[in-house]
């Protein structure tokens, strides 16, 4: 309570801050700016961004916080304090007619772009003391309707191509007279020809005449394809010597090629000294080959290869006409390429439910190891933490050693590809191989695991894929402590099956395949939704054991004591697990957006498992989840944690759902703020016996969902985001009922407030 007394005084001074000793004398306050159209056809909110002049920024669109920051600084500018609160505030925005009659015109001119040509706008000022409302009256009227369409094209054989090409032009006949959509039938034609060897050619060649039916809203409409000065035709090129130049030196000059060279199927490779890389994979990255017709989308895709190839940091293409021939090309591909060594460390602080520790890495690194662009690293981790609170134990120490090695090509590993498929998609293979070392005072254990997989996506496209050829862990315990065996894994009159089962060595060997797709475009896959109206679907699905069941079951393979077959004398796992996501970004103005989120998952263990391996199961709670709890502290259903020492397994899942609603505003200098709404839980698919009220039921599972709200700061810069969010509980399903059950009626600080700290938003 004295917190919201707090906050409500602060609320009340800031609002309570006149603004109006920085109006001069006559002038006024834009308080605020409304668009409004009186053609139901016409969204006036498009317009906005042709207002020059808005209203001080609001905070949550609502409250306009900055300005009355700057309200609380006095006229005098010398003084620091005045400086300081005007910095960090912002200055009212005074009214100006000269803007507001610019921002009108400019309106207009959206219109009759948009094929309304009659269309009007008129500026409507509402005053009220020293505060102004703008209101930009749109009346756009009758649009203007394509009524005729007529081609005069000089050039007999691009009057042909396109001819033949008219079912993908964006004019029609009762059409609505729209400058933009003729822009892009120029873009358009434009694209087409450039990649039909039309080198120099560009969209200026062709211009539109318009001629209105008088008395009508009808337009005749006239497109003109006009030659080249002094040129009875378009010239289409053919592409002649192809050359590759690669060194370390950018600046190269043309005239001055590198002395040594080697042709490879027609490539030309010009190289200083020893050649760095294989001819073939210079070779298979170029798009170009000489006879073609040049291509502008052939060009793209050749700067696409050499970009994700990380051994090369600059690519530039230029062409020049042969001298000996005017419609002949020749292509010169310049490469510079980077130091391939590199050596990285990173140091880290950790915090598991209040155990302070350290993590420290040093990567290596070559970016050239095959002579193909392939990167190798090599990774070695290492980790401690001060464990408090496990008694019995002389050791209350944590400590993890990691190596890792991964090798990552640059194209796709696999037989019977065609080179027209290679050529069409952007692709990774990578084969990488892990061993990891964990001593905690309970137990000691030790991961293996080994992995190839794919990545790839096709060029322009809005899918990105992934696919899990073979992945392959083993999971050993060389050690468990006594104390910890007798009190939690040989007592399952208190604890259940699933905390011994992830204290068995365990094999391991999935595959998967999963795809994300981005309604921006792969290049708009940024991590958030930060775009209008965009969103991003995520799928996964992944499944293991299959084949080694059915070796065993064809040769009759051994059983432990469990009935569970084995490989090298070890259980291993059999399950399918299948996730789904999808994440959407409305954006009301520059400052302000609605994030959405959902989130499924559902994973079956059988056949050779009852139950999931650990590292498979789900987990609701923390910075990513339902943020009014810890990470790994909510669920399974309305099941409570019975010991902290053990709950990190308990309270995992089968089935996972997450829903999630921010609002995301931005404040000032690189700090946004969100206010949001989360809801989710996890459940078993099977009763266990000592989770009780975590199996998923159909009549159920919609009463047990835990529900929090909050809010946040984020500092944004350029290459990421550092995130500070407070959950508060709102519904809490591990009780049935009472303000413990709805803590949003009498909130708890200690009991149901959460803070989180992680990097990069939520979703």
């Amino acid at each position: 309570m004295k917190r919201l007394c707090y906050l409500l005084i602060l609320i009340f001074i800031l609002s309570s801050c006149s603004v109006s000793k920085f109006i001069p004398e006559g002038s006024y306050l834009l308080d605020d700016v409304i668009m409004i159209s009186d053609n139901k056809d016409v969204n006036a909110g498009n317009f906005r961004g042709y207002v020059r002049q808005n209203p001080n920024a609001r905070w949550f669109s609502k409250m306009k916080v900055p300005m009355r920051i700057y309200a609380l600084s006095g006229t005098d500018s010398t003084n620091s304090f005045n400086r300081l609160l005007q910095r960090i505030g912002e200055a009212p925005v005074i009214f100006n007619e000269e803007q507001a009659e610019r921002s009108r015109a400019d309106i207009r001119q959206a219109l009759m772009v948009q094929g309304y040509l009659a269309g009007d706008v008129k500026v409507q000022k509402e005053i009220k003391k020293k505060k102004l409302k703008a209101n930009y009256m749109l009346h756009p009227g009758r649009p203007y309707i394509v009524n005729s369409i007529k081609l005069e094209i000089e050039d007999s054989i691009i009057r042909n191509i396109l001819l033949k090409d008219s079912v993908e032009t964006l004019l029609s006949e009762g059409m609505v007279f729209n400058s933009n959509i003729l822009d892009g039938e120029r873009s358009r034609i434009n694209a087409k020809l450039q990649n039909l060897g039309y080198f120099q050619f560009n969209k200026e060649y062709i211009t539109y005449q318009a001629d209105t039916v008088r008395g009508t809203y009808k337009v005749d409409l006239t497109m003109r394809l006009r030659n080249p000065q002094r040129a009875s035709h378009h010239t289409a090129f053919t592409l002649g010597n192809i050359n590759l130049i690669t060194s370390q030196n950018s600046s190269r000059n043309l005239s001055a090629l590198p002395v040594d060279s080697l042709n490879y199927y027609g490539l030309n490779i010009y190289y200083d000294g020893n050649l760095l890389f294989r001819p073939k994979i210079l070779s298979d990255n170029v798009q170009l080959e000489s006879g073609d017709l040049y291509s502008l989308s052939k060009v793209q895709q050749t700067y696409d290869n050499f970009n994700r190839m990380k051994a090369f940091k600059y690519t530039s293409i230029n062409m020049q006409v042969s001298p000996s021939d005017s419609t002949l090309l020749n292509a010169y591909i310049m490469t510079e390429y980077s130091r391939f060594r590199s050596v990285s460390a990173e140091l880290e602080g950790t915090n598991s439910a209040g155990d302070l520790g350290a993590a420290a890495s040093l990567t290596f690194s070559h970016r050239n190891l095959f002579r193909g662009s392939e990167t190798w690293a090599v990774k070695l981790r290492g980790a401690y933490e001060a464990i408090t609170g496990l008694e019995g134990y002389t050791n209350q120490n944590y400590l993890e050693w990691g190596l890792e090695t991964s090798i990552n090509f640059p194209r796709f590993l696999f037989p019977f590809l065609s080179r027209n498929f290679r050529h069409n998609i952007k692709a990774s293979s990578e084969v990488s191989v892990q061993y990891d070392m964990q001593n905690r005072p309970e137990f000691r254990r030790r991961v293996a695991t080994a992995a190839w997989r794919y990545r790839w996506a096709k060029l322009n496209d809005k899918f990105s894929h992934r696919f899990d050829l073979l992945d392959i862990s083993f999971i050993s315990m060389p050690w468990i402590s006594s104390t910890f065996k007798e009190t939690y894994l040989d007592n399952l009159t208190e604890y259940n099956a699933i905390l011994k089962y992830n204290y068995e060595d365990l094999f391991i060997m999935k595959l998967g395949y999963s795809f994300v797709y981005n309604s921006m475009g792969l290049s708009g896959n940024t991590g958030s939704n930060s775009g209008t109206n965009s969103y991003t679907i995520r799928a996964n699905i992944e499944t293991a054991g299959n084949l080694l069941q059915g070796i065993n079951k064809v040769f009759n393979g051994t059983k432990n004591s469990s009935g569970s077959y084995t490989v090298f004398n070890i259980a291993f796992a059999q399950y399918i697990k299948g996730d789904f996501d999808i994440s959407k970004s409305v954006r009301f103005d520059e400052r302000n957006s609605l994030a959405i989120h959902a989130g499924l998952g559902v994973a079956y263990p059988y056949g050779n498992a009852n139950m999931l391996p650990f590292e498979k199961r789900y987990f609701s709670g923390g910075a990513n989840s339902v943020r009014g709890w810890n990470v790994r502290s909510l669920g399974p259903g309305t099941y409570k944690g019975l010991d902290r020492n053990i709950d990190y397994i308990n309270q995992s899942g089968d089935i996972k759902i997450d829903l999630n609603l921010e609002y995301r505003t931005h404040l000032f200098w690189k700090i946004d703020g969100a206010i949001f709404i989360d809801a989710g839980n996890i459940w078993t698919i099977r009763n266990y016996r000592d989770q009780p009220g975590g199996q998923f039921k159909f009549t159920e599972f919609y009463k047990q969902l835990a529900a929090s709200y909050g809010i946040g700061l984020r500092l944004v810069f350029d290459y990421f985001i550092l995130r500070f969010d407070g959950g508060m509980k709102a519904v809490n399903p591990a009780y049935a009922k009472g303000k413990q059950h709805y803590p949003l009626i009498d909130p708890h600080w200690g009991r149901d407030f959460t803070f989180h700290f992680a990097v990069g938003l939520p979703f």
